[in-house]
């Protein structure tokens, strides 16, 4: 359980008030200042940065919630109950002011962009200030069609500095050091004396028809590397590129690891829907994966830029371990 009770260093960003008070921090190019008040009305948009402000004991200090592709992470469920959801998917912009915040959080910069809820500068000239997650702007580009591609490779460092950056926010910075703590170590006992080197890897976040699959530097790339794997869309940079299934069966992985998502926006989101169509199609049912039912199943939160990445590294790890392919 990662809740963390108690009271409370960013990414980046000044700290020149008292510990325990809000501070300013620079991200994705804009400067986060909440007027040195920690946020009493603050709503998080996507699940990702729902779980890591539920995580840092802030619920009460929370007013509403967006963008659900899983139920919420274990041990936090009573702080969910306990905040409004303003909507499965994206609520509207309005829907949101209704709820008169003080802070708007994000984990992506389609949330607060156009054909998201709100644009950030919609925000801020209401004198909402907004946080976006770094993951997905730090060594990316969002310039295009999709879900933009990746400049460099993604580490959990940056989803660290997350985590330091809303406890700083909300002035609980020894919260933030004991989270990432856990975190770390949690990674570290996955993969002691795991060598996967020889193991190759597939994951399959959606949709049956033109299926979304992870390319080379994302948060399954975290996964991959911290594993010592290889993922067989390495050669590609974007997030989540669509891929024919004869290309996926062309490079036949190991081991599918598979999304297994309650949201109902794409087709075959849940993992036993997309086992069916894997196991009845003439393309897929022949790939060794497929035939031996090596699958590693993950909420879609592990395989996005989260504190839940860390659950994906272990998943991933104890399934390369199970299936014996470990050295």
């Amino acid at each position: 359980m990662l809740l963390l009770a108690g009271c409370g260093g960013a990414s980046g960003g000044s700290a020149s008030r008292a510990s325990g008070e809000a501070r300013t921090l620079e991200n994705c190019g804009r400067t986060v200042d909440t007027g040195g008040a920690a946020p009493r009305r603050a709503v998080s948009l996507n699940q990702g940065t729902t779980e890591i402000m539920f995580s840092l004991g802030l619920a009460d200090r929370m007013v509403g919630t967006a963008t659900w592709t899983d139920p919420v992470m274990k041990g936090l469920e009573e702080a969910d109950a306990g905040v409004e959801r303003l909507a499965e998917n994206y609520p509207s912009f309005e829907r949101v002011l209704g709820t008169e915040p003080d802070f708007v959080a994000a984990s992506f910069a389609s949330t607060l962009g156009e054909g998201g809820v709100a644009t950030r500068e919609q925000f801020e000239r209401l004198g909402v200030p907004t946080y976006l997650s770094p993951s997905d702007c730090e060594g990316k580009d969002n310039s295009g069609d999709g879900d933009g591609s990746r400049t460099g490779q993604l580490t959990m460092e940056t989803v660290y500095g997350e985590v330091r950056d809303l406890a700083r926010v909300f002035g609980v910075e020894e919260r933030g050091e004991k989270l990432v703590a856990r975190l770390k170590s949690r990674v570290d006992t996955a993969t002691e004396d795991l060598d996967a080197s020889d193991v190759t890897l597939l994951y399959w976040f959606a949709n049956a028809e033109s299926p979304y699959m992870a390319g080379c530097c994302g948060a399954p790339g975290i996964i991959t590397r911290e594993l010592g794997a290889r993922n067989v869309f390495d050669d590609t940079t974007e997030e989540w590129p669509q891929i024919s299934w004869e290309t996926v069966a062309d490079r036949d992985p190991d081991v599918l690891v598979i999304g297994d998502l309650t949201r109902k926006s794409e087709t075959a989101e849940s993992a036993a829907k997309k086992i069916e169509f894997l196991e009845s199609n003439p393309v897929t049912k022949t790939m060794d994966a497929v035939r031996n039912k090596r699958y590693i199943l993950l909420s879609g939160q592990a395989m996005n830029p989260a504190i839940r990445t860390v659950e994906g590294v272990e998943r991933v790890a104890a399934g390369v371990r199970a299936f014996g392919l470990a050295k």
